[in-house]
């Protein structure tokens, strides 16, 4: 034990250099994983608040299942090191962070670990323990065990290392009145009075029932507002979403034409399909179409119909699309895209509510409701000429404007979170999840292809990710190297970036040295994050940490101050 414990002095110094304090951004990391620095005494009432509120039992099991997590997650980072350590080596990865998180001081006295065989024997002294010595001073000598939290990371902790259930016992401790605390480690099944202890690990009764309940509800408005159904992948609580969201269900009660706009990617067809199985046409079809994936002397066969013999190539007689969504839905995708004759003729069957096949003198009547969908700027197309202005007029009847996902950040995690279950489970795997810095990557990065983007990125995440543990930054953007991922906190390995302290000194040190002023710098900033937010007020601001009326100070200040240097160099110029 004592080549050991020289062997965990050196080890230490490694896992000390995993820790990194921002100041500027208010976080710690301990490798991939966000660390809290709380005061110890704040615990200390909280847990007594606990003890007070919930008694001892309930408590007891709830801070043993906290410690169990983080004992669980302490171990997804011994992964990362287990490569180069032997297994006992590895092992006290765990002690050595239980002690640099403050929480005790672990001495080895026994240990003997077989991974592959799933043998396992601890036996530990914890020194200065705080949870033990806290319990003392707020509820005196205790006649049980009261190291709940930690005995449950060393239970999490182990479990999760060894591969199968490890259960501690605290055979002395401090809230008891000895020196130090004692446990011993031993597979669950070595245990008699294993399932004593098992227990408490197990959720509270009233959980399960709040569980059940939750289940019921969620079902019970499955069956009364099925038209209410959205897709599974049209998540979000933002703001603008809802906003959006809003309008479609207002839109769904009715026939009109509905016009959707917004980025690549950002879920133009859910929306589409969400509304036609809001609608009262849910039972009939919803035929879909992209008009920018259709060569332009197709087009009109393929929406409107042809007869055979109407060109070359035609041997049948088919129906177009707007036939075959009789009684349903038609969703035109970009159709910005479709070529003017065709716009013509769009334009007559919705005026008409009929169609007529190339090649054919008969109309067919049909009843279609149409949704369309573009992320190109109909006005502007219409002042070039290349879209129709009364077409554009009769689309825009009921317009619905999708927000990108740069303007939804608090529907990332959503999103992310959905994703990672969906695509764990079409894998095979069992994943608990995004390391923190991962999570920070997902909300700082811009998402230019918006929800499509995202989708794709997580579902590589999963794909790269070891199976049970954790997608990190380099599963995600692994390949990342462009400009946009850099400015957003990725380097140009994908992984977020621990640069910013020395760009940020360099960057003073130019002001400084006289190359850029305040003023210039304050001016560079406005106008590149209005740049970025293409002139939006609101998204500009935060991106500056700013609130809108803050920053259209700002903005008038150096609109004022540019004033009187345009005119001096008018009059110099005369």
């Amino acid at each position: 034990m004592t080549k050991l414990r020289d062997k965990l002095r050196a080890d230490g110094d490694d896992l000390r250099a995993r820790v990194h304090f921002c100041a500027d951004t208010g976080q710690i990391w301990l490798h991939e994983h966000r660390m809290l620095l709380v005061h110890a005494e704040a615990q200390a009432s909280l847990r007594k608040e606990l003890i007070d509120t919930l008694g001892m039992a309930r408590a007891r099991g709830l801070l043993l299942r906290m410690g169990y997590a983080s004992g669980v997650r302490d171990a997804e980072l011994v992964r990362t090191r287990m490569q180069d350590l032997s297994d006992i080596e590895a092992f006290m990865t765990g002690p050595q962070l239980h002690a640099l998180e403050g929480i005790v001081r672990v001495v080895p006295v026994r240990l003997e670990l077989d991974r592959a065989a799933g043998d396992f024997y601890g036996e530990f002294l914890w020194e200065n323990s705080w949870e033990g010595h806290s319990h003392r001073r707020q509820f005196g000598i205790h006649e049980e065990p009261v190291c709940w939290t930690q005995i449950g990371y060393a239970c999490g902790y182990t479990s999760a290392f060894m591969g199968r259930s490890i259960l501690y016992k605290e055979v002395e401790c401090a809230g008891m009145g000895h020196d130090h605390c004692r446990i011993v480690g031993r597979p669950i099944e070595a245990w008699p009075d294993a399932d004593e202890h098992m227990r408490f690990f197990a959720p509270e009764s009233i959980a399960d029932q709040l569980i059940d309940l939750q289940t019921q509800v969620v079902q019970l408005r499955s069956t009364i507002g099925e038209k209410d159904k959205l897709p599974a992948d049209m998540i979000g609580s933002s703001p603008g979403f809802r906003a959006a969201l809003d309008l479609l269900k207002q839109a769904a009660a009715g026939q009109i034409t509905v016009l959707l706009l917004g980025e690549t990617g950002v879920g133009k067809e859910l929306f589409a399909r969400a509304l036609h199985d809001m609608s009262a046409r849910r039972d009939k079809p919803l035929v879909a179409i992209n008009c920018a994936a259709i060569p332009h002397e197709l087009v009109e066969s393929e929406l409107f119909g042809v007869e055979k013999g109407a060109y070359t190539g035609a041997l049948v007689s088919r129906p177009g699309r707007f036939e075959r969504a009789d009684g349903g839905t038609l969703f035109l995708d970009e159709i910005g895209d479709l070529p003017l004759t065709a716009q013509s003729k769009l334009l007559r069957v919705l005026q008409e509510g009929e169609v007529e096949r190339l090649g054919d003198d008969k109309t067919r009547k049909i009843n279609v409701r149409l949704v369309a969908a573009t992320n190109a700027g109909l006005p502007q197309l219409v002042k070039e000429g290349r879209f129709r202005a009364d077409l554009y007029y009769r689309l825009n009847a009921f317009q619905i404007d999708i927000p990108p996902l740069r303007e939804r950040r608090e529907d990332i995690s959503l999103l992310a979170k959905h994703f990672l279950a969906k695509y764990a489970a079409i894998n095979g795997k069992t994943l608990p999840g995004f390391t923190d810095r991962a999570k920070r990557a997902l909300t700082t990065y811009p998402w230019p292809g918006n929800i499509r983007e995202l989708q794709n990125t997580v579902e590589r995440g999963v794909i790269l990710a070891p199976h049970g543990a954790r997608v990190e930054v380099e599963h995600l953007f692994l390949a990342r190297g462009d400009d946009d991922a850099h400015e957003f906190g990725l380097d140009r390995d994908g992984k977020l970036d621990d640069r910013g302290p020395d760009a940020g000194k360099a960057f003073c040190e130019s002001v400084c040295d006289g190359a850029m002023t305040l003023d210039e710098i304050e001016t560079m900033l406005l106008e590149t994050a209005m740049d970025k937010a293409r002139g939006n007020l609101s998204s500009a601001a935060r991106m500056l940490g700013l609130t809108r009326p803050q920053l259209a100070y700002r903005l008038k200040r150096l609109s004022e101050s540019a004033a009187p240097a345009a005119a001096e160099a008018g009059d110099g110029g005369r």
